[in-house]
C-alpha cells in the first residue's frame, strides 16, 4: 500500500536557558524526544534518541522490531555516556512510524515517558499514549482526577525514561493507516500550556502540517511556556 504523507516540525525554547528537545521527521519515522538531567546530559540524551530513530529513515516503511532496536540502542548509548555521573541525562520519546506488519502498512505508535502522541480523526482528538508518570499512576488508581493532575506537586515526575532507571521498553500500539488522519507527537512543553480542545482546533484548521506545527509552538510560547516546546505533525493524504 502506497501512503502519501505530509509533515512538519517546530520547536521553541520557552523559559529555559537551553533547548533539550529534539525531533525527527523523516519518513517513515516521526518523533520528539525531551531530554532531562544536566544541561549537556539532557540534550545529548535526546540527540541520541533522534539519531537512532533517524537511522531508520530512507525507505517507505520500517518494522516494530527495528523501532524497538533503535530505542534500545539509544538507551544503551545514553547510559554509557552518563555512567554514574549525577548530571547524567535521560530522555522521553513519543512518535509514530510507518511499518510493514502483517497484512501491510500500519502505524506503530510508540512512547516512553510523558511526551505524547495524539490523533485527529475527523474532528475527534484522541490521546494515543499514556503518560509514564506518578500523576498518571494516581489517576489510574482512582486517587486523582484529571482536573487535579494539572496542579499536582508531582506532575513532572516520570516513571520511565530512556537512559535512566531500569532498562525501559517503549509501549507500542499498531493502528491502521486511514486517509485524512493527522498525528501529533509533542513534548510536555506543549500540553502543559495548550489544552486538548485548542490542540484539536489547530490540527483541524485546514493548514499544512508545517504551518500547524508552527502555530502550536507559537501558541504555547505566547501562553508563557515554562519548558521547551517541540511538536511534529504528520498527515495522511485524504481520499
Amino acid at each position: 500500500m502506497q501512503v502519501e504523507l505530509t509533515w512538519g516540525a517546530a520547536t521553541a525554547l520557552g523559559a529555559r536557558e537551553e533547548n533539550q528537545d529534539r525531533a525527527v521527521a523523516t519518513p517513515p519515522v516521526f518523533a520528539v524526544a525531551d531530554g532531562m538531567g544536566g544541561h549537556a546530559g539532557g540534550a545529548a540524551a535526546a540527540e541520541a534518541v533522534v539519531e537512532a530513530l533517524g537511522a531508520l529513515a530512507g525507505g517507505p516503511a520500517t518494522s516494530v522490531e527495528r523501532v524497538r532496536l533503535a530505542l534500545r540502542r539509544a538507551d544503551g548509548e545514553i547510559r554509557a555516556a552518563s555512567g554514574d555521573a549525577p548530571g547524567g541525562g535521560g530522555s522521553t520519546v513519543a512518535g509514530v512510524a510507518l511499518v510493514e506488519e502483517g497484512a501491510g502498512s500500519q502505524w506503530a505508535v510508540f512512547h516512553v515517558g510523558d511526551s505524547r502522541v495524539y490523533r485527529l480523526s475527523g474532528d475527534v482528538l484522541e490521546q494515543l499514549s499514556t503518560d509514564h508518570s506518578v500523576v498518571q499512576e494516581l489517576i489510574d488508581a482512582g486517587h486523582l482526577s484529571d482536573a487535579g493532575a494539572a496542579s499536582h506537586p508531582q506532575r513532572h515526575i516520570i516513571t520511565r525514561a530512556l537512559g535512566v532507571g531500569a532498562s525501559n521498553q517503549a509501549d507500542v500500539v499498531l493502528l491502521p493507516v486511514v486517509p485524512g488522519e493527522v498525528f501529533l507527537a509533542c513534548s510536555d512543553g506543549l500540553t502543559n500550556e495548550v489544552g486538548p480542545a485548542r490542540i484539536a482546533e489547530l490540527l483541524a484548521c485546514g493548514a499544512g502540517p508545517q504551518e500547524i506545527a508552527e502555530a502550536l509552538v507559537t501558541e504555547a510560547d505566547a501562553d508563557g511556556a515554562r519548558d521547551n516546546v517541540t511538536v511534529v505533525v504528520v498527515a495522511v493524504a485524504g481520499p
